[in-house]
C-alpha cells in the first residue's frame, strides 16, 4: 500500500505503475512481470545489505596496503555514513532505524562474546572496536534487520495462524540465550528449532508482490533468507573481514551446519522486528495477527 512507503519509494512506485500498469496481467508474460516486480523489491530490501557485502568485496579487493585508515575502520564509517544516508534521504522510515539500532546492540553483544569464546576471529586491526570487534560488525546484524522490517511493509505481509506473540519472544530469548550457555552447558539449538517447529508450523505469510496475493509456509521464508545470509557469509569471509579457526590457513566454505544457527539467528531477527512491527492477520490493516 502506497501509504506503507517512503517519500521517496511513493514517487518510485509511481513511476513504475506508468509502466508496469500497460504491461499484460494474465498468462506467461503476467507471470513475468510479477517475477520481475518480485526481484526489484527483494534487491530493494536488501539495499542496507548489499551496500555493505558490496563495501566488504570491494575493500577486500582494492583497499590501499598500509592505509592510515584501516580497512575495519572505513568499513564502520561508510556503514554509518549509509544508514545517515538512508534515513535522510528518506529510504526508510524511523522504525526500521530503531531496529537496526536494536539489531546493533544485540549483535555486537554476541560477536564480542563469541570472538572471546574463539568461534571466529577479525584478523585485521581496527581503532573502532569493542575488544576483538570491530564496530562495523554490528551493521551486519543490522543488515539483516533492515531486511526483515523493509521486506514487511514492501511486500505488505499478512499471517494466518500466527503464534501468540509471548511464547515466540521466549523463543527469541531462549535462542539468544543458548548462543552463549552452549558453550559452557549442553546445546539445546535442537530443542529450540523443534520448538520453533512447533509455533510456526501451521503459519502461512501472505504477500503482495504487484498485482496478486500470494503466500508461503513462514518456516520456509526463514529457511530461504537463512540460505542466502549463508551464501553472503561466505562472500565475507573470502573477503577475509572475518574468518572462522578453520579458514586461517586458506579458505574453506563455511559448514552448511552453520545454516542451523542461521536459521535460529532469523528467528531472533523476526521476533526483533515483531516488536516494532506487530504483524497483522489476513484480510485485517488493524487486528495482531495472533490467531492461535
Amino acid at each position: 500500500m502506497l501509504s506503507k512507503f517512503t517519500s521517496l519509494e511513493k514517487f518510485i512506485d509511481q513511476q513504475a505503475h506508468k509502466l508496469l500498469d500497460t504491461l499484460p496481467n494474465r498468462g506467461i508474460y503476467g507471470s513475468l512481470v510479477e517475477f520481475l516486480v518480485f526481484g526489484l523489491k527483494q534487491a530493494w530490501a536488501c539495499l542496507f545489505g548489499g551496500a555493505m557485502l558490496a563495501l566488504i568485496i570491494g575493500t577486500h579487493l582494492f583497499y590501499p596496503e598500509g592505509a592510515s585508515l584501516t580497512r575495519y575502520d572505513f568499513l564502520f564509517l561508510c556503514a554509518l555514513a549509509i544508514q545517515i544516508t538512508m534515513i535522510v534521504g528518506k529510504l526508510e522510515t524511523w522504525d526500521e532505524a530503531k531496529v537496526i539500532l536494536i539489531f546493533h546492540i544485540v549483535g555486537t553483544a554476541m560477536e564480542v562474546f563469541k570472538t572471546y569464546a574463539g568461534s571466529w576471529i577479525y584478523p585485521e586491526e581496527s581503532i573502532f572496536r569493542i575488544g576483538a570487534v570491530p564496530l562495523f560488525s554490528g551493521f551486519m546484524y543490522a543488515a539483516v534487520g533492515s531486511y526483515l522490517a523493509r521486506v514487511h511493509r514492501l511486500f505488505d505481509m499478512q499471517y494466518t495462524h500466527y503464534p501468540k506473540f509471548e511464547l515466540t519472544l521466549l523463543l527469541c530469548i531462549g535462542i539468544y540465550v543458548n548462543f552463549f550457555s552452549h558453550h559452557y552447558i549442553w546445546d539445546m539449538r535442537y530443542l529450540l528449532l523443534a520448538a520453533t517447529i512447533y509455533l510456526y508450523f501451521k503459519c502461512t505469510v501472505h504477500y503482495r508482490v504487484f498485482r496478486f496475493r500470494h503466500k508461503m509456509p513462514l518456516l520456509l521464508g526463514f529457511f530461504l533468507v537463512a540460505l542466502f545470509i549463508w551464501f553472503a557469509e561466505n562472500l565475507g569471509t573470502v573477503s577475509k573481514a572475518w574468518l572462522y579457526p578453520n579458514q586461517l590457513d586458506g579458505w574453506a566454505v563455511v559448514s552448511p551446519a552453520k545454516l542451523g544457527s542461521w536459521y535460529l539467528l532469523m528467528i531472533i531477527s523476526f521476533v526483533l522486528v515483531t516488536i516494532v512491527n506487530r504483524p497483522k492477520a489476513l484480510g485485517d490493516e488493524h487486528k495482531p495477527a495472533d490467531n492461535s
